[in-house]
């Protein structure tokens, strides 16, 4: 039971979870703008990969991580285009529409990928943002480890 406590109140493990929940809260708030303009965007899962997958080949192929953005971000915003072309001049249903949006975007993004990197069991890498560091943060009691550059503590096992 002690075990359990100390990786729940661990810095690791809340800095692990800051960092696989940002994305879905990224996607998650893109929903949250849809609905409030009035449009059910079930699309947003497949354009996120879609554009994720846009960005880090364009990176991989030489372009910074800037621009690697930037293009992610154009990408997204051809296919969120796509799906209000669907729903909104054609007059489709938004729930099958942004389905199709997602099945299509995020099968496109592997075929794609497959295309580029056809026998790769891993995903060859790309050099990452760098962490920034925010002066004061880290001296913070238990938050400041979850913030800052994470430091890796290898759990005890007895």
């Amino acid at each position: 039971m002690m075990q359990l406590f100390d990786i729940i109140a661990s810095a690791g493990l809340w800095a692990a979870i800051l960092r696989i929940a940002t994305p879905l809260i990224f996607g998650t708030l893109g929903a949250l703008l849809c609905e409030r303009a009035g449009v059910l965007n079930l699309g947003i899962e497949g354009i996120m990969t879609f554009g994720a997958m846009i960005g880090w080949l364009s990176v991989y192929h030489g372009a910074d991580l800037w621009t690697g953005l930037l293009i992610a971000a154009i990408a997204g915003g051809v296919f969120g285009l796509l799906h209000a072309g669907l729903t909104v001049t054609l007059g489709l249903s938004q729930h099958v529409s942004g389905l199709g949006v997602t099945l299509f975007a995020s099968s496109f993004s592997y075929y794609v990928f497959r295309l580029i990197v056809p026998l790769a069991n891993t995903p060859p890498t790309i050099v990452p943002f760098q962490p920034i560091t925010i002066p004061g943060l880290s001296t913070l009691p238990f938050i400041g480890p979850a913030f800052s550059r994470r430091r890796r503590r290898p759990i005890s096992r007895s």
